[in-house]
């Protein structure tokens, strides 16, 4: 293994290369797919030199390159990388659409497990966010609760492990013995009896084990004890006060707690969107396209990211090859690429873009490094918590992407290069709609689903 150096991707326990490589460009999107032997060289290439973690998605292709994934993985490589995989676009009779309901969730998993031939993924992101489904249905299915009780008791004992079986995501409440009442948004009601049958006692939810569980801040249990122990109880129904008619097992929780996936992402999502998605499960990265020409990311969602703890994976962080060769690029693109058709490659704008290029290449010089190299290395110089996935087919140019790492800037080059790569110094939006971006990310409000 070489030594590029290791980060802490979020804050939920995932450990990767501090550079990852994208994958995408081998199978799709740019160009005809290439040759099968020669991208498992390279990737094969990129682990050997420290690059651990790889990044592909069910719609390269669709599919052929988490196949192309598979078949490199072979021979013990799996256990060498950090596996990153997406779900959620999908094409249908020549239209591209974005799906994020529970039951699409769990067979595009099931599908790309099959497809990499491994038993679990690490880094499992939705692609796109479906805007006609709540974020918390795709993080998390909802279960409606039974809204009447059992006839007769039903010892408290068998209740928690009823509800430890039903319930997966923590809700923590308290009820007042006094009133059977819990305050708060989901608000629930025991009938107890007479509260002078336990007084001074409460009901804990949210505090306690069993069946070997440790009971945390979201989940739902009714745990009833005073000096005399365990009491029979009716089983709880939703009081009429209750703002949130909703409890949610997640599909993407339940793939997690199955062992098929390690920890969630999320891609092009808007702020509003992480927030209410980390509300209920960690989120441990979101993906984004930020460069030198793609900044506007750094307003909102750069912060809220790491007011959450959540970790950042910056996607074409080389203007999808534009420092590479600057305004060359389009001449070399063959008819397929489908940068062909982005704004920002068009003759109106690369005009203008074109003086960026020239203006990194001539700092680039000054320090000894290509411009790849220098756009490349002011994505690391972000921050900790970002890992670029620049993707590549030739192995000259991953040792190139490689090298950045050992780029080092002054505070006056970064201030230099932001002046140059300012809000004005790129002509061109990045796709040629927004319908697909985080800008238009938002979902409906979780009490407006109905399964």
């Amino acid at each position: 293994m070489g030594s590029v150096r290791r980060m802490k991707l979020g804050s939920q326990g995932l450990e990767v290369s501090a550079q990852g490589l994208g994958c995408m460009g081998m199978s799709a999107f740019y160009g005809p797919p290439k040759p099968e032997e020669d991208m498992i060289a390279l990737i094969h290439h990129a682990v050997n030199s420290g690059i651990t973690l790889l990044d592909t998605s069910d719609m390269y292709g669709p599919f052929t390159n988490e196949i192309l994934l598979g078949k490199a993985l072979k021979g013990g490589v799996r256990e060498k990388v950090e596996l990153a995989s997406k779900f959620g676009i999908i094409y249908a009779d020549g239209k591209r659409d974005v799906r994020g309901d529970p039951a699409y969730v769990r067979a595009a998993c099931e599908a790309s497990l099959k497809r990499l031939e491994v038993d679990c993924i690490d880094l499992y992101y939705q692609h796109r966010i479906d805007t006609r489904v709540p974020i918390e249905v795709t993080v998390c299915a909802p279960f409606r609760p039974f809204l009447q009780p059992f006839f007769g008791p039903f010892p408290s004992n068998s209740l928690m492990s009823a509800l430890w079986k039903n319930f997966q995501l923590p809700l923590k409440i308290l009820i007042n013995l006094e009133t059977g009442q819990s305050p708060g948004t989901a608000n629930w009601v025991a009938p107890i009896g007479t509260p002078s049958s336990l007084p001074f006692f409460k009901f804990l939810l949210g505090e306690g084990t069993a069946v070997n569980k440790i009971f945390t801040t979201y989940l739902v249990f009714l745990f009833i004890q005073d000096v005399r122990g365990s009491h029979e109880v009716i089983r709880p129904r939703i009081h009429p006060s209750c703002h949130s008619h909703v409890l949610k097992i997640g599909e993407l929780k339940k793939l997690v707690e199955e062992g098929k996936i390690k920890y969630i992402g999320l891609s092009e999502a808007s702020a509003s969107t992480i927030r209410r998605a980390h509300a209920v499960h960690p989120i441990t990265a979101v993906q984004l396209e930020w460069s030198l020409w793609t900044r506007d990311v750094e307003e909102e969602i750069v912060p809220t990211c790491r007011e959450l703890g959540i970790g950042i994976v910056a996607y074409s962080p080389l203007g999808r090859g534009f420092f590479s060769s600057g305004a060359k690029l389009v001449e070399n693109l063959s008819n397929n690429d489908f940068r062909k058709n982005l704004p920002r490659f068009q003759p109106e704008n690369l005009g203008h873009n074109k003086i960026l290029y020239e203006r990194v290449s001539e700092i680039a010089t000054r320090k000894g490094c290509t411009p790849s190299q220098l756009a490349l290395a002011w994505v690391h110089h972000q921050g900790n918590d970002v890992c670029p996935i620049p993707g590549t087919t030739k192995i000259e140019n991953l040792k190139q992407n490689i090298g950045a790492l050992s780029v080092k800037l002054t505070p006056e080059e970064t201030a230099e290069l932001e002046s140059i790569a300012s809000a004005d110094g790129v002509k061109g939006d990045r796709y040629e709609s927004t319908a697909f971006t985080w800008k238009t990310a938002h979902t409906p409000p979780l009490d407006s689903w109905k399964a």
